[in-house]
C-alpha cells in the first residue's frame, strides 16, 4: 500500500472531526472521500499530507511511518503531491517556473527540462512562458497538476481540485487528469462532495459521515448497495414508501414485500430512485412479479430537463408526491391520471429509525396467485471494503 491511515482520530476541542478512521490506497488506485461539508474528509486529507497532525493513530507512506504519537514528518519530506481547490500558482512566475518550483536538488537546466516535459504531459506544450493571468481556468488547473506531478510523488492528495471550474470544462479536465494520474501510477486520495465526480473518477469510494467511513467499495457497489437511506440519498433523489411488517411481509400500495428478520409492527421504508419508476398512462398494467402492483395518481408537474423528463405525481393512496424520470421528452398535462409501478430489483428496504405510524392500511392489488413475493430488508452491517461485481446484489430487493 502506498498510503495507509490506521485508527486516525482528530479532535478540535470538544468536536470529534475524524474518529478511528482506517484507509489503504494502492499504487495506481484512485480512492475518493465523499461526503457532505463538515464530515471530516478534508481533515483526513490534511492529516495524510502532514498539514494537520492527528490526535491518535498513524500515517504510513510506502509502508514507512511518517506520523504517529512520537513522530511527525513535514509535508515536504513525505513524498506526496498536493492539489487544492485554489490553484495557488505564483502570479509572478511563468507556468514553467511554477512547475519547476517544487523540484529540489536539480540544476537550473534540468528543472527547465522537467518543467517542459510535465507541461507537455498535461497538454500545455508551448505555454511554459505564459503567466497565470494569461491562462484560462482549465489551463491553470493543468499547470497545478503538472507542478504536483513534477517531483514524481508516490501519493497524490487532491482536495476539491476541480470545483472552481465551470461544468463543461470540469468534465474535460477531470478526465484528462485521471488519465495522467493513472499513467503516473500514483496512489490518489481525492476529496469531493460531488457524487458525480466520485463516480466518474474513483476506483473506490469511501462515503464519510460524522468523521467515520460508513461505506467503502467500488462505485457500482456503493451506488447500488447503500447501507442505509442516507447513503442512498447522497447519490440521487429518492422516493420513499412506508409500510408495516406483518408476519415478515410488508403491504404497500405497490404490492407486498418480503421483510424477514423484522418484528411485527416494525415501520419500514421502501426506497426507489426516480429513474426506476415505471409509468403507464392509458390503463393500469397487470400486477406482476417484476413490477409488483401499480398505484394510481395524477400528474402534479411535468418538466423537460434535456436528456430526460421529470414527472411528479400525487398518489391517490395518501396524497404523497412521487417523482419519476423518463428519457427524452414526455410531458403529460397536469391532472392526467397515471399508474406508477416499482422496479422491484431496484428497491431498497430499510427499517425506519423511528416508528412514524401505528398503521398503514393499504388495499393495493397483489400479484396474481403463483407470482412470488419480492424484496427484503437490508440488514445492518459494519462498513467494509467490498469490490463486488455487478452480479452481486445482496442488499437490493431482487426480482
Amino acid at each position: 500500500m502506498k498510503l495507509s491511515l490506521e485508527g486516525v482520530t482528530r479532535r478540535f476541542g470538544a468536536q470529534l472531526a475524524v474518529e478511528h478512521l482506517d484507509l489503504n490506497i494502492a499504487a495506481g488506485e484512485v480512492v475518493t472521500l465523499l461526503g457532505p461539508s463538515g464530515c471530516g474528509k478534508s481533515t483526513t486529507l490534511r492529516i495524510a499530507a502532514g498539514v494537520e497532525r492527528q490526535d491518535g493513530g498513524r500515517v504510513l507512506v510506502d509502508g514507512q511511518v511518517v506520523s504517529d504519537s512520537s513522530r511527525h514528518d513535514p509535508p515536504e519530506s513525505r513524498g506526496v503531491g498536493l492539489m487544492f481547490q485554489e490553484f495557488a500558482l505564483f502570479p509572478h512566475l511563468t507556468a514553467a517556473q511554477n512547475v519547476a518550483f517544487g523540484l529540489k536538488n536539480q540544476d537550473r537546466a534540468e528543472k527547465k527540462r522537467r518543467a517542459v516535459e510535465e507541461l507537455e504531459r498535461v497538454g500545455l506544450a508551448g505555454r511554459g512562458d505564459c503567466y497565470p493571468h494569461q491562462l484560462s481556468g482549465g489551463e491553470q488547473q493543468r499547470v497545478a497538476l503538472a507542478r504536483a506531478l513534477a517531483p514524481k510523488p508516490s501519493v497524490m492528495l487532491m482536495d476539491e481540485p476541480f470545483s472552481s471550474l465551470d461544468h463543461r470544462l470540469r468534465d474535460q479536465v477531470r478526465d484528462e487528469a485521471l488519465g495522467i494520474l493513472k499513467a503516473a501510477g500514483a496512489a490518489v486520495l481525492l476529496v469531493t462532495h460531488d457524487p458525480d465526480e466520485a463516480l466518474r473518477m474513483s476506483d473506490r469510494i469511501a462515503l464519510m459521515r460524522a468523521g467515520r467511513i460508513v461505506q467503502i467499495g467500488a462505485p457500482y457497489h456503493v451506488y447500488n448497495h447503500p447501507v442505509d437511506r442516507k447513503s442512498a440519498a447522497f447519490f440521487s433523489d429518492l422516493n420513499i414508501i412506508h409500510g408495516m411488517v406483518r408476519a415478515q411481509q410488508t403491504d404497500t400500495p405497490f404490492g407486498r414485500f418480503l421483510t424477514p428478520g423484522l418484528a411485527d409492527g416494525a415501520d419500514v421504508e421502501i426506497i426507489i430512485r426516480p429513474q426506476h419508476l415505471k409509468i403507464d398512462v392509458d390503463e393500469a398494467p397487470t400486477p406482476c412479479a417484476r413490477n409488483g402492483a401499480p398505484a394510481r395518481g395524477v400528474v402534479e408537474r411535468a418538466r423537460f430537463m434535456g436528456a430526460y423528463s421529470l414527472i411528479e405525481a400525487r398518489m391517490d393512496y395518501h396524497g404523497d408526491i412521487l417523482s419519476a424520470t423518463i428519457p427524452g421528452a414526455f410531458l403529460p398535462p397536469i391532472g392526467e391520471p397515471l399508474w406508477l409501478s416499482l422496479r422491484r430489483d431496484r428497491c431498497f428496504v430499510f427499517p425506519c429509525a423511528v416508528q412514524t405510524q401505528l398503521e398503514w392500511p393499504y388495499l393495493a392489488p397483489q400479484p396474481k396467485q403463483g407470482d412470488r413475493l419480492i424484496g427484503h430488508a437490508s440488514p445492518a452491517r459494519r462498513p467494509r471494503d467490498v469490490r463486488d461485481s455487478p452480479a452481486n446484489t445482496s442488499n437490493v430487493a431482487a426480482g
